[in-house]
């Protein structure tokens, strides 16, 4: 899809802090010939040809859909991950007819056939949303499945369940080389927007322009969600990142910018869009840089943290706050942090390649414990369970556990099954969490 996956410059993500993100254009010489009119062509249709049009088998794809809606809930799916530098892709072979949810970025797709998904996040061209009177409400996910078999997708949004946009308000854009048209949802329900597709390229969430929203919204909170980071220490200093973000921008999204450690916390939160909010921490000797910042809705292609917290040495607990400007609190946790890196930030782990595989993995074993977090080895367990180190009972009961006996689980099971095993379980390690496998000298 040309154009939207250009990559950002290093000056601009210089700019990007308390500042909404700067995206590039589309290519020019094909915009200036559609956004006009392709934008005012498909808002005048109010989007009913959109879903309308289905070239191919729409009626025996509204029937499987329909069926498909009588199942309990969509079959949750750990997709493949691929990252180049810091730009995250991601993979999923559907089994056969269904509704599937990827556990990573909340999409839901709806097929009916076996069909392997491709799809990944690009930049939303922010000039051509605002001419058209939209602003973006969620990542534009870039979608491909060669056997054409996806009939629906269920985007998920950031709206308050008391607060769900009313008629109009929310629609999801539909990106092509030829411009982009609005298409009307078939149903909002209290996490996701579900839209009937034909084919694929581009999808994503849009409300009404900015002051349109604020008039409809009142100012209501969205759903939200804080992130914490913790760098390695720099010269005997250490840095916890603070992150305000939409609830919709995956995870996966930001952890691959950060050369950093996420902490696992409960996230979730109401924030309001401009509103400025404040990080404070009950202990007064840490410094928290800056002392106010405002909420944006910023879905990528940079993630700088909101706020910064200067711990102090040998921290191993904080309480950390966030609070609105009036004072009240809407977010508070506290936080275990992880034991803090030797010196450079680096695991004093032996990096000896003449070491056996298994030998490495005893090495590691601590650290791999109390390191790895619960989505690595849910995928972990997808790939020994696919290269036949893990047998389905084995798999399945490692699923039940909690992070750390999952880990505990899979370290010592593989260890004993032998050399092969131990380095497929490191080469698949370094894979997913590149930066957990180096800090435990395992790459």
């Amino acid at each position: 899809m040309s154009g939207l996956g250009n990559e950002t410059s290093p000056n601009t993500l210089s700019h990007c802090c308390q500042t909404k993100v700067f995206l590039p254009h589309f290519e020019p010489r094909k915009f200036t010939v559609f956004s006009d009119k392709v934008i005012k062509a498909s808002t005048e249709k109010t989007c009913d040809s959109d879903v309308k049009q289905s070239p191919i088998t729409a009626e025996t794809k509204m029937d499987m859909s329909e069926d498909t809606k009588l199942d309990k809930s969509p079959q949750s799916f750990t997709p493949e991950l691929k990252t180049e530098s810091t730009k995250v892709s991601y993979r999923f072979r559907c089994p056969g007819p269904g509704m599937f949810q990827c556990s990573f970025t909340g999409l839901v797709f709806v097929v009916d056939q076996e069909a392997e998904l491709l799809y990944s996040t690009v930049q939303w061209d922010e000039s051509l949303l605002q001419s058209a009177g939209k602003m973006a409400a969620g990542p534009l996910f870039n979608i491909h499945c060669p056997e054409d078999a996806v009939c629906e997708l269920h985007l998920p949004h950031c709206e308050a369940e008391d607060a769900l946009p009313s008629e109009g308000l929310l629609s999801v854009v539909h990106v092509t080389d030829d411009g982009m048209s609005f298409l009307k949802p078939l149903e909002i329900t209290h996490t996701h927007v579900i839209v009937k597709v034909s084919h694929l390229s581009a999808f994503g969430l849009v409300w009404l322009g900015e002051m349109l929203q604020r008039l409809f919204n009142n100012k209501k909170p969205i759903c939200a969600q804080v992130l914490l980071f913790l760098r390695p220490p720099d010269r005997g200093i250490q840095i916890l990142d603070v992150f305000l973000l939409p609830s919709n921008l995956p995870l996966s999204e930001v952890s691959e910018q950060q050369k950093a450690d996420h902490i696992t916390l409960p996230s979730a939160c109401k924030l309001i869009v401009d509103q400025r909010y404040s990080v404070l921490s009950a202990s007064e000797e840490f410094e928290i840089q800056p002392e106010f910042a405002e909420f944006y809705l910023n879905y990528g292609p940079n993630f700088p943290p909101t706020f910064m917290v200067f711990l102090t040495p040998n921290t191993e607990t904080l309480t950390v706050m966030v609070k609105d400007e009036d004072g009240t609190e809407v977010w508070k946790c506290k936080v275990l942090l992880p034991s803090p890196k030797r010196g450079t930030g680096q695991s004093s782990l032996p990096a000896d390649d003449s070491l056996q595989a298994e030998e490495r993995l005893l090495l590691a074993r601590a650290e791999f414990i109390q390191r790895v977090s619960d989505t690595v080895l849910n995928q972990l367990l997808d790939k020994l369970l696919e290269r036949g180190v893990f047998s389905d009972e084995e798999m399945k009961s490692a699923r039940t556990k909690s992070t750390a006996d999952k880990a505990r689980d899979v370290i010592d099971s593989v260890r004993r099954k032998g050399s092969e095993a131990s380095s497929f379980l490191i080469a698949a390690l370094c894979q997913l969490d590149p930066c957990v496998s180096r800090e435990l000298s395992l790459r």
